[in-house]
């Protein structure tokens, strides 16, 4: 049997395996999501398929595809209803219904813009990454940009993602319907500010008092969202459609943990979120740096220490012991108390979380990923909390072992030849001092670079004394074919 509204009705008590409570049939659809991918099918449309399970409502989200017809030649084959395979220690499955249809730009933006107009339709939400948003370095929208000037030329026929958005709220402005309201959902730190910079600055371009309007009507909350979500291969597909017992030609995968926050500027109705975990809040920033600090930080921290290690997974190096003590003592002593957390986040139990995700078995997160361009990561992961308890008069022992891995991580690889994936791999490789076998002189040689250290970190001595210390210890440790792990302990 192929997965669908039969397989619904016919499947009502399997085992380990839930479906929509909801009626699909008479539920209409109120959500208009761009960029329908894995994400969003593992993350709000799951939110939304609570909600509605929980308390129902008009919730049904219409997909936006603005290249790719694959979410909608799958899909459309099993009435737009998917798997989520929830993988924890033991794996969950859930049927998703939220989704109604899937719409691809250029063939059907007719019916996109029909959508978009329709007074049914209350929340538009995107996941389109922050290039997405055609933003200049600035923050203002890149009018040269090729897809916003193609839409500019012919804005009731648009193409991207802000020519819909703006040509939607022009058609309700024009016929005397209310206002949608816009959701970010992609990763990027003040989303929703910047997606309404973007459709302000494009909606001028076509009528200054659709501008007013939209600047009035519409809400852009910010929004802050986390759940890994590995990609779907051929073997989540077979092991997928086994479990439930119906082929299923796109299942989604996601782990357990799973968080949304967002921006309480709300107008408007929108899901019973609120009721499944998601969480509205003045202080968005602080769960983001809550993220940084607490998430990417002691992700950072295993990706270069456990690369050392030569561990190849967060689960791996995480599950080794004296790894696993030295992020814990690192969260608590040198993390938490750095920073002010939102007064929702329980901030003890956030840190005990985000260390049973690195637990999880059925999450292969591979070191080397999250080593990447890590002299941008450790300008938002590291350098503020190492500013923040200078300011504090707190230890920085533990982040300056931290970053003295990633120092090491980059030499080892030069020494070996290896590829840098990082912006600044070419710079690496011109500075004579990140050769050197002197402890010191390394640490001069990464501190010097003044795009990514600038002097009140370069030049503090307790910061440049402990860099020193932690570089000389794993060397040395590495020098006596001693394990990384006693290098952690004793900091």
């Amino acid at each position: 049997m192929n997965l669908s509204t039969q397989y619904l009705a016919a499947h009502q008590g399997h085992q380990n395996v839930s479906v929509p409570q909801y009626d699909r049939d008479t539920t209409g659809i109120g959500i208009v999501h761009i960029g329908p991918g894995a994400f969003h099918r593992a993350h709000q449309a799951v939110y939304t398929e609570d909600a509605m399970n929980l308390s129902g409502g008009n919730w049904g989200i219409c997909g936006v595809s603005l290249r790719s017809s694959t979410a909608r030649d799958l899909l459309s084959q099993q009435d737009y209803l998917y798997t989520l395979a929830i993988l924890d220690k033991a794996i969950r499955y859930q049927i998703i219904g939220a989704l109604r249809e899937v719409l691809v730009a250029g063939p059907q933006s007719d019916a996109i813009l029909d959508r978009l107009s329709a007074a049914t339709t209350r929340i538009v939400s995107l996941t389109i990454t922050e290039k997405g948003y055609c933003l200049n370095a600035d923050g203002a929208l890149d009018l040269r940009h090729p897809e916003i000037a193609a839409d500019l030329a012919h804005p009731q026929q648009p193409q991207g993602a802000i020519g819909f958005l703006v040509e939607g709220l022009r058609l309700r402005w024009a016929s005397g319907t209310a206002a949608f309201n816009v959701l970010s959902c992609d990763n990027v730190s003040g989303n929703g500010d910047k997606l309404r910079r973007a459709v302000l600055d494009y909606a001028r371009q076509i009528d200054a008092g659709l501008a007013d309007w939209i600047a009035e009507q519409v809400a852009f909350p910010n929004s802050m969202v986390d759940s890994i979500t590995p990609k779907t291969e051929d073997y989540t597909i077979a092991t997928v459609s086994e479990a439930i017992g119906a082929q299923d030609r796109w299942p989604i995968q996601r782990e357990q943990f799973t968080q949304w926050v967002i921006e309480d500027n709300w107008g408007g109705e929108r899901p019973d979120w609120h009721r499944v975990g998601v969480v509205f809040t003045s202080n968005v920033a602080g769960f983001e740096k809550a993220k940084l600090r607490l998430l990417n930080c002691l992700h950072s921290t295993l990706a270069y220490a456990g690369s050392l290690a030569g561990f190849n997974t967060v689960y791996e190096a995480a599950s080794d012991g004296g790894f696993q003590r030295f992020i814990s003592e690192l969260a608590r002593a040198e993390i938490i108390g750095s920073f002010e957390p939102p007064q929702e986040l329980d901030i003890e139990q956030y840190s005990r979380d985000v260390i049973t995700r690195f637990l999880n078995p059925q999450i292969h997160h591979l070191l080397s990923q999250i080593a990447w361009d890590g002299s941008q990561k450790i300008q938002m992961r590291i350098l503020p909390i190492l500013r923040d308890n200078l300011r504090l008069q707190r230890s920085t022992q533990r982040l300056c072992l931290s970053l003295a891995s990633w120092f090491e991580f980059i030499c080892q690889a030069l020494q070996q030849g290896q590829e840098i994936v990082d912006p600044l791999a070419d710079s690496f490789t011109r500075i004579a001092a990140l050769k050197s076998p002197d402890p010191a002189t390394v640490v001069q040689g990464f501190l010097g670079i003044d795009s990514v250290f600038p002097g009140d970190l370069a030049h503090n001595p307790v910061i440049v004394a402990q860099l020193g210390d932690s570089l000389a210890a794993l060397r040395d440790c590495r020098r006596r074919g001693g394990s990384i792990a006693d290098v952690l302990g004793v900091q």
